[in-house]
């Protein structure tokens, strides 16, 4: 144990930049860094940098919006480390956008409303508001911690939120889309789901939660989700990449062409959630309430809630960014019931993996979590964020080792980029007292190390426009393997031995690297903005 304390602290000791505790002023990191449209690259011109605070209204170059929003969490438990893998996936991917030049809407919040809300609340002894109002703080806390900069944080509770859904819902209804039947099923309140018979484990297990389903028979209002089957089998024809990664998109062609039966979008035994507004003996059903969170989000607080003006406001959203666990509320219900309203369906839905910890899936009702607030608060923010974007294929499913978490975080931010950091500063202090003796463009020019940088740099934001959070990590890390090999190849501590024109050869390759460091701040910026804000 006494080993493992000494390599967990050794992160922290190794690489001063990577602990927030050691700065508060940048701790959330309030500053964004801005850059110019030509975002990547080793031109000085191109690559002059500012920094801008949140409030900055002009920290844009295009007009263009990008639009993304994570699940909105539900509050039955405190947030855990799967919930907190794809908003940090999700901020990743705001702050390469917003890098872009693209004006940027990051949407996440919480789902407050159901049965197992209820449940949880009585077994706390609080209120359903009470309870909700605790969860939904501890998740705005992490997000804080994990430096995460959303700008609409959507609480379906929130009475704007309410009034959306129910002119939603109105308008659904007026579309002949709504009818009152009697439903009998096997009911997951876990999932907060009716399951098909076929779906589920022996004795009537959820294959997610692995509980048994309970029966019911109520007597609700349906959804014509089955209205709306040759239109979804249409938009996916024509729209191959509205669900990504392509083997998700093959799972939801494959439940639309078993047939699509109508879902019931209302509850007669759930008092805690929304009105239904033609009959208050019922309260809307949680996902179809949750979902519209995505438009309701969009309203700004001094309008009066509207869903017109809400999607005015930047719907349809670029990127749905879930876990594959609720792909199919989100790729199959989500995009019928906005076809019903007449509203645009969402550009792109992303179904992530699971975060696994001895080779199960991570969650709440399984009560086999990593605790992210630990995490943070042992190895600091950018150190988590880096792993789980780093080491997990963006898509597929990831598992989390605590000794590979510290080998990999040491080997990549420690050693080779604040190794490469601290060499170089160390010798133009000794040898340069600190000073940037020529332009890095002209130093840089026609040099093969310029060359394979810029070409890391196009790697880099190819591969986070695509997604591949992974693959971006690994361009940018290639950068600080070139700037060593560049540093060793070079030898400045020698040249700077030998004293006249190899003194003054030396003193332009440590610009050279120190442009390269800088390089790698602005493209790792949007995984690591403590470590990149700091270098």
């Amino acid at each position: 144990m006494a080993a493992r304390i000494n390599c967990s602290t050794s992160i922290q000791n190794s690489l001063w930049l990577l602990n927030p505790l050691n700065s508060k002023a940048t701790t959330h990191f309030r500053n964004r860094l801005k850059f110019r449209q030509n975002l990547f690259s080793l031109s000085k011109g191109a690559m002059f940098c500012t920094c801008s605070t949140n409030n900055d209204k002009t920290n844009t170059d295009s007009t263009d919006s990008f639009v993304l929003t994570t699940p909105l969490y539900y509050v039955n438990a405190p947030p855990h480390m799967g919930s907190a893998y794809t908003t940090i996936a999700a901020d990743a991917i705001a702050r390469f956008q917003r890098l872009s030049g693209k004006k940027v809407v990051f949407v996440t919040g919480t789902d407050e409303h159901g049965e197992k809300i209820a449940a949880a609340a009585a077994a706390c002894g609080s209120s359903p508001s009470e309870h909700c109002e605790v969860i939904s703080q501890a998740y705005k806390t992490l997000w804080k911690d994990l430096d995460i900069a959303y700008d609409k944080f959507i609480r379906t509770t929130d009475p704007k939120h309410e009034e959306i859904v129910k002119e939603f819902y109105s308008r659904v209804l007026a579309n002949g889309d709504i009818y009152k039947a009697d439903y009998e099923g096997l009911y997951c309140i876990n999932c907060e789901e009716y399951k098909d018979e076929k779906e589920l484990l022996e004795n009537h297990y959820c294959p997610i939660h692995l509980k048994p389903c309970v029966a019911r028979k109520e007597d609700n209002y349906f959804f014509a989700l089955s209205k709306y089957q040759k239109q979804l089998e249409e938009t996916l024809t024509q729209n191959p990449d509205f669900v990504q990664p392509s083997f998700r998109l093959n799972e939801v062609q494959s439940w639309i062409k078993s047939g699509l039966r109508d879902f019931s979008i209302s509850r007669a035994s759930v008092d805690w959630g929304i009105p239904i507004p033609n009959d208050d003996k019922q309260t809307v059903y949680v996902w179809f309430d949750a979902l519209l969170g995505y438009i309701s989000a969009l309203s700004e607080n001094k309008d009066q809630p509207n869903l017109q003006t809400a999607v005015s406001s930047g719907w349809p959203a670029s990127l749905h960014l879930i876990g594959k666990d609720i792909l199919r509320f989100h790729a199959v219900y989500w995009p019928a019931m906005l076809m019903s309203a007449g509203l645009a369906i969402p550009k792109k839905v992303f179904g992530h993996g699971f975060l696994t910890k001895d080779g199960m899936k991570m969650g709440k009702s399984l009560g086999n979590t990593l605790e992210p607030n630990e995490l943070v608060h042992n190895f600091g923010p950018d150190a988590v964020r880096y792993f789980f974007l780093k080491e997990v294929e963006f898509g597929n499913d990831g598992d989390y080792s605590e000794d590979r978490f510290i080998n990999i975080v040491n080997a990549h931010l420690a050693n080779t980029i604040g190794n490469l950091l601290n060499r170089t500063l160390g010798l133009l202090r000794k040898n340069c007292q600190s000073t940037l003796v020529v332009d890095s463009t002209i130093a840089a020019e026609g040099t093969a190390f310029k060359d394979n940088v810029e070409k890391l740099v196009e790697n880099a934001r190819f591969h986070y426009e695509n997604l591949s959070l992974s693959s971006a990590c690994e361009a940018v890390l290639e950068i600080g393997n070139a700037g060593n090999s560049y540093m060793d190849e070079r030898a400045p501590w020698s040249l700077f031995k030998q004293g006249g024109a190899a003194s003054e050869t030396a003193a332009k390759d440590l610009v050279i690297i120190l442009e390269a460091m800088r390089i790698i701040a602005i493209a790792l910026s949007p995984v690591t903005p403590n470590l990149s804000w700091r270098i």
